[in-house]
């Protein structure tokens, strides 16, 4: 049976096609998106971009190939807002996750609510810039006539379907990604939808409890995609839910790391964890647990922006680090270059620190950044562990995991194996075998165990006098971290 993953994320769509029965990928297709940017830190997209790269990628397909496709998911970029008439026009500009010109709609819906404490004893998640909900109330008060045609509020996955099968519908774990949702009995939460608008409820999703198929690829759509018209449509939903699939995070204590340009650190967990102190969101996946994340604004951005500067390839780059003892002879960097979202310094700027007269050496530098990176995660490890959690594995994705040295350096810092997924495609493929275990109507976690394949090669088993020297690099770090907040707040 041959199953199609689709993944729509900030910079491009990627199509993964997977053979369950061969277990192995047969076909793989990618589109560039482009960016909509403004000073007042807007960041857009039009709905339609969407829509044509999935043509191109699927126009990039085999025929034979597309025709025996059974099911299709769709993993999307979460938090982004699609206002929707109801003859399905697009009324506004995707505004998407990492969009903060909604900064002063995040505090207007909370205090409104009747402060931040609330909002999340109430409804599990703070208004984070970022989250839907602030983008909506953005869209009443700057374009009240779009807002007043708005029919319903769609996420980009959530658009795709749309197109794909004529069906509005939005599943628990995009939804909770909104801010709007009630994390403990996955539905919309009616009093924070009213401070927005009395009338939003009735514009939001209906949310879907389970993993049934939402419909048929409409027979226009499979034509113009090349598809057969009997292809299921399974809930798809949030690149982060995805990707837990992606990299086997789907029972409890099984955890994920994605290094990418923005980091995260998510985990598979089979109760709700509503972290007080707000480092980690209260998720649902798409797999029927709970999904608590950490997400950082700053991750391989460092990297890329030293190593610019040291006039380095990425290998000498880590060449350079690996010259370096573990706590860089003292060096601290905070590399908050695009602001930060856990620890919260949103006015947050890159800081190299503990210089003296004889560790300000190249290397320290290098290494310096790559650990500061890896402290932060350690910043929701620890929010993990307080509220009970203790990960028995992490799996490791995004670019940043192909480097064994920085592999190494996760396993050492949080003192946990780790391990990557021979596909490096997390979301894509996490869509493909959630349609999977659709068409097979068995778990998501039994499909998982089937057909993930992890790469031995790429193991990495904690080191105890490592993890011992790098905890005590991190109580420094935190310190410059902490006294930095009345900077950066």
């Amino acid at each position: 049976m041959l199953v199609a993953g689709i993944d729509a994320g900030t910079q491009s769509i990627k199509v993964l096609v997977y053979d369950s029965i061969d277990k192995k990928e047969v076909a793989h297709a990618s589109c560039p998106l482009d960016l909509i940017s403004r000073p007042d830190g807007s960041r857009e997209q039009k709905a339609q971009w969407y829509i044509d790269a999935v043509k191109k990628c699927f126009d990039d397909i085999d025929g034979e190939t597309k025709t025996k496709i059974s099911a299709i998911s769709v993993s999307g970029q979460q938090h982004g807002f699609v206002p929707v008439s109801e003859d399905g026009s697009v009324l506004w500009n995707v505004k998407l996750w990492c969009d903060t010109s909604t900064s002063l709609e995040c505090r207007e819906i909370e205090d409104a609510f009747g402060g931040r404490d609330k909002v999340r004893d109430e409804v599990g998640n703070p208004i984070l810039p970022g989250y839907t909900a602030s983008k909506i109330l953005w869209l009443k008060k700057n374009h009240r006539e779009e807002y007043e045609k708005m029919k319903y509020v769609l996420l980009p996955h959530d658009y795709i379907n749309f197109f794909l099968t004529g069906k509005v519908v939005m599943e628990r774990g995009d939804a909770s990604g909104t801010g709007l949702m009630d994390i403990r009995k996955g539905v919309w939460h009616e009093g924070i939808c009213s401070v927005i608008s009395k009338d939003l409820i009735h514009k939001m999703l209906p949310i879907s409890q389970d993993l049934a198929p939402i419909g048929i690829v409409r027979k226009e759509v499979a034509a113009l995609l090349g598809l057969n018209e009997s292809a299921v449509v399974a809930p798809g939903g949030g690149d982060n839910m995805m990707s837990a699939i992606g990299t086997g995070a789907v029972k409890d204590g099984e955890m994920t790391i994605s290094l990418g340009t923005s980091g995260t650190l998510f985990a598979s967990s089979y109760r709700p964890l509503i972290d007080e102190k707000g480092r980690l969101a209260a998720f649902s996946s798409s797999h029927g647990t709970y999904l608590p994340l950490l997400c950082t604004m700053n991750c391989t951005v460092a990297e890329e922006v030293l190593r610019s500067e040291m006039d380095l390839s990425v290998e000498d780059f880590v060449k350079e680090a690996e010259k370096a003892p573990i706590g860089s002879e003292g060096l601290v960097f905070l590399p908050f270059f695009n602001g930060e979202r856990v620890p919260d310094y949103p006015k947050g700027e890159a800081v190299l620190g503990g210089m003296n007269m004889t560790n300000y050496k190249r290397e320290n530098i290098a290494r310096s950044a790559l650990e500061g990176v890896s402290f932060e995660f350690l910043l929701g490890l620890d929010a993990f562990k307080e509220l009970s959690f203790v990960p028995s594995v992490i799996s490791l994705t995004g670019g940043g995991s192909k480097s064994p040295f920085w592999r190494q350096m996760i396993a050492d810092v949080t003192g946990v194996e780790t391990r990557c997924p021979k596909s490096s495609e997390a979301a894509a493929f996490g869509a493909a075998l959630q349609a999977l275990a659709v068409m097979e109507k068995r778990s998501v976690a039994d499909v998982v165990e089937e057909h993930l394949e992890y790469d031995e090669e790429k193991k990495a088993i904690p080191n105890a006098s490592n993890h011992e020297k790098y905890i005590e690099a991190y109580s420094k770090w935190k310190k410059y971290c902490d006294a930095a907040a009345p900077i950066f707040k």
